[in-house]
């Protein structure tokens, strides 16, 4: 098996997705891709529970002990946060999805460019943050095959075409995301001899899905909570699980 291959799959359901999301959403009404925004933020939410319940894992408790991973997945927000706001990663993001607009779509109009970087942002954010994408480009990457990644692809695939109905072409940039994040997980797995320990593995997820928890929220219209600033989390959260399980 070609390690990347699971990524150029990954990369053509997001596209393939978009395309028909697009075609069918210029057909809608604007309060039906409206009600395809909330669905979408409802179903993101219940995604976002299931992945955060990681952090009850039984592995995560016996390596840090049973009060620490709450603490892990605190701290690794906060300090993610931090580092992300200092970094400006969302104003980075954004400044990307426009670039992409202006070179991509050419239109100038200020709620077109909206959408569009909306659309990127929330695509991106959804497509990169979950447990699918770590574990599944790792694995690709040591050569143990992209079953992981081509199941991603399909829910992809899936997920942008209801994104796409809604924010159009910006859904479709965010392939640039996918082979920039798993092209580099992959990169990563080549140069390691196992895949990530499952407490690793739990405090990622569990940090993960208070990430998309974020991601529902902005869906939902409550509240523009800046996700990608919160970005550097997932990198925080096995190195709090290193510490804890040393002091352990």
């Amino acid at each position: 098996m070609i390690p990347g291959i699971g990524t150029v799959v990954n990369v053509a359901t997001v596209l393939l997705g978009s395309t028909l999301g697009v075609l069918l959403g210029n057909r809608l009404p604007v309060r039906t891709r409206d009600v395809v925004t909330d669905g979408l933020g409802l179903v993101t939410l219940l995604i976002a529970g299931t992945s955060a319940m990681a952090v009850l894992d039984d592995t995560l408790a016996d390596d840090v002990g049973s009060d620490a991973p709450m603490l892990i997945v605190l701290g690794s927000l906060l300090i993610g946060g931090i580092v992300g706001s200092l970094l400006r990663l969302e104003s980075r993001v954004e400044s990307l999805g426009g670039w992409l607009q202006t070179r991509l779509a050419g239109s100038s109009d200020s709620a077109d460019r909206h959408r569009f970087i909306e659309g990127f942002v929330v695509s991106s954010l959804v497509f990169c943050t979950g447990p699918l994408t770590i574990l599944g480009s790792l694995n690709d990457g040591l050569g143990n095959g992209a079953d992981q990644l081509y199941l991603k692809a399909a829910l992809d695939g899936f997920a942008a075409i209801a994104f796409a109905a809604s924010f159009g072409w910006g859904v479709a940039a965010s392939a640039v995301t996918v082979v920039v994040v798993q092209g580099s997980l992959t990169l990563v797995g080549l140069g390691l001899g196992d895949v990530l320990p499952d407490a690793h593995l739990a405090a990622i997820t569990a940090t993960g899905g208070l990430l998309l928890v974020g991601v529902a929220l902005r869906l939902l219209r409550v509240r523009e909570i800046p996700v990608a600033d919160l970005l550097p989390a997932l990198l925080v959260a096995p190195l709090l699980v290193q510490l804890a399980a040393a002091l352990h």
